[in-house]
């Protein structure tokens, strides 16, 4: 029987270099970091079926999502992932309600809005159901996007730069709803960021890439207190 929870292993020369392995158990948050170009959300895109890489496997417990060997790929509306990226990416002339309830359309119609409404109310949106992403701040999107991402019920959360679009204050605000939310969520959530400060916060673990190889893991603590992977991440010259 697998293990719970997702592990990685990609592998190609090019045409963007990968050479990672890395693992998130249910509950955890992972913070993939490092200098722009590191990889980082290749990985990303890798887990949720966007990209495909030449080489390596990916899995969720005893779900086999990627296997290069085995010539196995899943496409992405066969994975249960759930996406938050830095644009919200909602749809424009839908309800905050309706744009949740696109995630949902494998339930019938009432049963939708239904689910929806209590998934917006899980983030702190009630009475702005109605509201059209125009009417919303951005911080507001943002919950949105997150209530989408949770309506497929996923096995992996993967939230890409899902904070850098708004302004200091909003952003702390939204790490407040992420720790609120992660306590009753029981699935790896993988965090793509350059704010070492939010990855501090919100990650149990990192992995620092670099040019698309694993660096350094382990607790943030850890990573800052190593020269070589704190050099990467804060442009300092290692001592």
């Amino acid at each position: 029987m697998a293990e719970p929870g997702l592990s990685v292993r990609l592998h190609q020369s090019g045409p963007i270099p990968l050479n990672v392995a890395f693992a998130c158990a249910p509950g955890e948050v992972l913070g993939l970091v490092g200098p722009s170009g590191a990889g980082k959300t290749t990985a990303l895109r890798a887990i949720a079926g966007l990209y495909r890489p030449r080489a390596g496997h990916i899995t969720v417990g005893d779900e086999v999502w990627f296997d290069s060997e085995a010539r196995r790929f899943l496409s992405p509306h066969r994975r249960r992932v759930g996406l938050v990226f830095q644009e919200h990416a909602l749809f424009p002339h839908l309800s905050a309600l309706d744009n949740v309830a696109t995630a949902l359309l494998d339930l019938p119609r009432d049963e939708r809005r239904d689910r929806a409404a209590g998934l917006l109310a899980r983030v702190h949106l009630e009475g702005l159901e109605r509201r059209k992403p125009a009417q919303l701040s951005g911080g507001q999107r943002q919950r949105v996007a997150i209530a989408r991402a949770l309506a497929r019920e996923p096995h992996v959360l993967l939230l890409d730069e899902p904070f850098s679009a708004v302004d200091r204050r909003t952003r702390v605000h939204l790490y407040e709803e992420i720790v609120a939310l992660r306590q009753g969520l029981s699935i790896p959530m993988l965090l793509v960021t350059h704010d070492v400060d939010e990855v501090s916060r919100l990650a149990d673990r990192l992995c620092v890439l670099d040019q698309g190889e694993a660096r350094a893991t382990g607790t943030p603590a850890e990573v800052l207190a190593d020269p070589a992977a704190r050099a990467l991440l804060l442009g300092d010259p290692p001592a």
